[in-house]
This record gives structure tokens, sequence and C-alpha cells, in this order.
């Protein structure tokens, strides 16, 4: 039986490990934006052993390009991208303390093993909702990599931002669990 939670950014261990697969979410605080040019960006910075442009311990990374704002708005549209094109990346950020990820579709075993490993979860957000997600988020600022245009790093204020548990800390998946429920035995 899936649970609804309200939680407020950073995670902590603690937290990671109420969650389950298919438990709804409704995330508060500060959350960033980064996709693959990004995400590559900030392993480089790891391997040199330089500062990253934000703390990732507890973070939670949003898989996202978003469109630009109308006039008075933070942002524009900020629908999720597919996540296996970060999956060569984020167990490296995993290890260093990210906590949590937001995208859509299925993420690799590595990715899996390191959620398990140093307690982490991958949520997946509504795709096709892009609209309606960017309206859940109060501030927008590019913190990094601005040549990077809709794939800038991004400091995100979110209110009440839905998301459900995809990949739990237990190595549960819902994509398995929700397609073993209507499988033909």
């Amino acid at each position: 039986m899936s649970k609804t939670y309200n939680l407020t950014t950073p995670l902590s261990d603690e937290t990671i490990s109420e969650l389950k697969s298919g438990d709804i979410v409704y995330l508060n605080g500060i959350i960033y934006t980064a996709r693959d040019a990004a995400h590559k960006k900030l392993v480089d910075l790891l391997d040199e052993g330089k500062e990253l442009p934000f703390d990732l311990n507890g973070a939670i990374i949003y898989f996202v390009g978003p469109t630009p704002p109308k006039p008075g708005d933070p942002i524009g549209s900020a629908g999720p991208t597919t996540s296996y094109r970060m999956d060569s990346y984020s167990p490296r950020l995993i290890a260093e303390g990210l906590k949590g990820m937001i995208g859509k579709g299925k993420r690799n075993k590595d990715v899996t093993d390191a959620c398990q490993k140093y307690k982490a979860v991958y949520f997946g957000a509504t795709g096709g909702a892009g609209a309606l997600l960017g309206k859940q988020i109060v501030s927008a600022e590019i913190i990094a990599y601005p040549e990077l245009g809709p794939e800038a790093i991004r400091k995100l204020e979110v209110v009440d931002f839905p998301v459900t548990v995809i990949n739990d800390s237990y190595g549960e998946d819902l994509y398995k669990i929700g397609r073993a429920q209507y499988e033909i035995k």
C-alpha cells in the first residue's frame, strides 16, 4: 500500500529509508536541474577534485530543460526528460551525496545499485505535464553553465512538486511491480 509524503529538501538517509516504490511525494524547497551535458561537467569537476556549483549532500536533481518563462513567471514548461542519458553519471553523484533524481523512464542496474548502497531514490514526474509542473516552481535561477541554454544548471524553489517513487533504496522498481500485476501467469 503506497503512502503519501510532503517532504522538504535536503533529504536525509532517514527520510529516504521511509520511501517505498509507489509512494507519492510532494516536494518542497530547493531542487536543481541538470541534463546529460551538465552531468558530464559535474563528474569532470569531481574527477579534477574541484568544487561543484551546489552541495550534493541531500540534494535532488531534476532532469529537465525548461522552456523560457512567460513574462512574470519564474520558468516555462518544465517536464521531465528521459533519464537513461544520465545513467553513466548518476552513480558517481549518488556516491557523493545526491539523494534524489527526478525524470521519466527506467534506470539501469548501476543506478539502482547505487540507490541501495548509498540510500537514494529515483522519482518519476509525469511526462507531458510540463506546463502544470512548471506552476509548482516558484523561483528559478541559473547557477552554472549558462552557455548550455535550457540545459544550464538551475536552482529551483518548488512547492508541492508532485513525484512518484520509482526506484527506492531497497531495490524495488515500480515499473516491474506494476507490470507484474498484469502479467498472465
